[in-house]
């Protein structure tokens, strides 16, 4: 008993009624004067023309037959690898990414699974196609039986009726939501035909562009979840806009499981019918679904009509070979990770090679570095060595107006040290936000946006109390040993024994003018107590000659001036001559001592930096490039044909 669907034929009247009069339309189809049922095609206004020329009634040319095309080539691809990439893509994604950018490849991933888990035995094909094209005909045709109503009234078909070829087809059913009611099966005869179709599971649609909204939702709701699809299209709609813009131009990745058939060619006079069927190429070309002819895969193009019977013979034997393959399923599958990964693209693939190279590591050290003013702290320690040296080594009468003006200068246990300007905290602080800036900056440059934003973020979070940190870095000390080498302690930054050196008058990345003093005693070279000796020498010579003319002069001693004279100025010119020996031979022990000073405290202030911002940026770096390897994968064994 053939169930009626919603607006299906009168009362009293036969499914053969519906054929005659179905068979009535297309007759009037072939008159001249009535060429205006099929002329909004292209090509089919362009054959209306020619038709007229021509003499009236002429049949068509039995022997021109549009090409027929070979099914489809089964992909290689391992959907398995895929699908498990694409799983622990978006779970690696939900911290970057919005529900929403992540929607579609959930749903394909919960798509996915709902499929395997049911037959492979079994290919659903659903027949969609616009209001009288003649799909529910083309379904009939191909069950052998009048299941589908069909009639001049639209819409005819209101809900989605399967046919299945074989048993074991419940769970796809109840997948696509088709009650029992509407479930059929096709005429049993014909063994070769049933042969053929083994595990085929056909499903009428409702029309695509059916006035009714819940018709066309579940035209939607049905093409998202078969295993391939039949676009029956006739000449007066072939090339209508709402077909290609809205269903074949977005599934124009889903051509190896497209099939595209042109109905009712036995309306058209002529060569129409191949002029037709070329131009429906065309559209398709231009909406980027590959077509697949001469061996190659891609959507099935052929033109026949139901109504009479021709080509749907060649139709039942491509589809017969297109089920026995098992692959539709995987196909189809396989296409939704193409679509998915499509759509994630701008969200995963940069533009060039981003990241953090040495040369920005290094250039971010180096502003870290000014900013806490190593370069600065490194000449003062220099400078603090010699004064140092000139101590030791300087003549007594120097050393005591130098502790005098050293007692004036602010920086000193008697004079602390002042607070920076308010500009110049402000210089500090900005030019630490600033290396932050342009190192996150370069490190995100062509990411896509979300993995750029959370690198931006990644550096922002980890600045904050920078400033802070390098300021309380640099107010520890460090001692150098007599070699000009850090001395390790507990206390070390920097993780390779030396602690930050202070600098003189150094303003600190959050503004505080540093006391100037180097932390512990500078280095002594070994010739220092020479030095000293040779200094000392000197003053005694200065000494005994002094009180040697005192003596003369009081008449304690005999009269005798110059040699006294002679020991006093040798004292006196042999005192500075030391001393400046001393500062020469100090020139470079001190330049070592204040580049080791920079040294300690440009790495303490780049690991403080690294531990603060790279490495939060390298580990936002490495969640990117975990993910591009994972989308990688999952568009590495593409199918879709492009």
């Amino acid at each position: 008993m053939t169930a009626v669907i919603d607006e299906g034929p009168g009362r009293g009247e036969s499914p053969a009624s519906h054929e005659d009069r179905d068979q009535d339309r297309p007759a009037r189809g072939r008159a001249p004067q009535a060429r205006g049922d099929w002329n909004d095609g292209l090509i089919a206004r362009r054959a209306a023309v020619r038709a007229a020329d021509s003499e009236p009634g002429a049949a068509p040319d039995d022997d021109v037959r549009p090409p027929q095309v070979e099914a489809y080539v089964p992909s290689g691809g391992p959907l398995g690898p895929r699908l498990d990439a694409l799983r622990e893509l978006v779970g690696l994604s939900r911290a970057r990414l919005d529900r929403a950018t992540l929607a579609e490849a959930g749903r394909v991933l919960d798509e996915a699974a709902a499929r395997r888990r049911l037959s492979s035995r079994h290919t659903v094909v659903a027949i969609a196609g616009a209001t009288g094209s003649g799909k529910s005909t083309l379904f009939n045709s191909l069950a052998g039986v009048q299941i589908s109503d069909t009639g001049l009234r639209r819409p005819t078909t209101a809900a989605p009726i399967a046919c299945s070829w074989t048993d074991g087809a419940a769970g796809l059913l109840d997948r696509l939501a088709i009650p029992g009611r509407l479930r059929r099966r096709p005429l049993q005869g014909g063994p070769d035909a049933d042969e053929a179709l083994q595990g085929l599971v056909l499903v009428d649609l409702p029309d695509h562009d059916s006035a009714a909204t819940g018709h066309r939702d579940q035209v939607d709701r049905v093409l998202a979840l078969v295993d391939a699809v039949i676009w029956v299209v006739d000449p007066e709609k072939y090339a209508d806009a709402a077909l290609h813009e809205r269903y074949l131009r977005p599934l124009a990745g889903h051509a190896e499981i497209t099939f595209v058939v042109l109905n009712q060619i036995d309306r058209l006079p002529g060569d129409a019918a191949d002029q037709v069927l070329d131009d429906l190429r065309r559209l398709l070309d231009e909406d980027g679904m590959a077509l697949g002819e001469h061996g190659e895969p891609g959507a099935t193009v052929m033109s026949l009509s139901a109504l009479t019977g021709e080509g749907v013979g060649e139709l039942r034997e491509v589809l017969g070979r297109f089920v026995q393959e098992r692959t539709a399923a995987a196909r189809r599958l396989s296409a939704d990770v193409d679509a998915a990964a499509a759509r994630l693209r701008p969200v995963y693939v940069a533009e060039g090679r981003p990241g953090l190279g040495e040369r920005a590591r290094e250039e971010f050290a180096d502003r870290l570095a000014e900013a806490v003013g190593a370069g600065a702290a490194g000449q003062a320690a220099e400078r603090e060595w010699r004064r140092n040296a000139g101590r030791a080594c300087g003549t007594p009468w120097l050393r005591l107006w130098r502790w005098y003006e050293t007692t004036r200068r602010p920086g000193n246990l008697e004079c602390p040290a002042r607070p920076a300007p308010p500009e110049v905290q402000l210089t500090a602080r900005q030019r630490v936000e600033q290396a932050v800036r342009t190192v996150a900056d370069g490190a995100a440059d062509g990411l896509p946006g979300p993995w750029a934003q959370a690198v931006r973020e990644a550096a922002v979070n980890g600045a904050e109390g920078l400033p802070e940190a390098l300021d309380e870095l640099a107010e520890r000390t460090g001692a150098v040993d007599g070699r000009g080498r850090p001395a390790g302690g507990a206390g070390d930054v920097g993780g390779d024994g030396g602690a930050a050196v202070v600098a003189t008058g150094v303003a600190g990345a959050s503004g505080v003018a540093h006391s100037g003093r180097v932390g512990g005693r500078p280095p002594r070279p070994r010739w220092w107590p020479a030095a000293v000796l040779a200094q000392a020498s000197m003053t005694l010579l200065q000494i005994f000659g002094g009180l040697w003319l005192v003596g003369q002069i009081v008449g304690v001693l005999a009269p005798g001036f110059l040699t006294p004279a002679l020991v006093m100025l040798a004292g006196i010119v042999g005192g500075p001559l030391v001393e400046w020996s001393c500062a020469v031979a100090a020139r470079g022990p001190a330049r070592r001592y204040g580049q080791e000073a920079e040294r300690q405290l440009r790495e303490a202030a780049a690991a403080c930096g690294r531990a603060r911002v790279l490495d939060p940026v390298a580990a936002e770096l490495v969640r990117y490039r975990e993910v591009r390897e994972r989308y990688v994968t999952v568009t590495e064994f593409s199918t879709t044909v492009r």
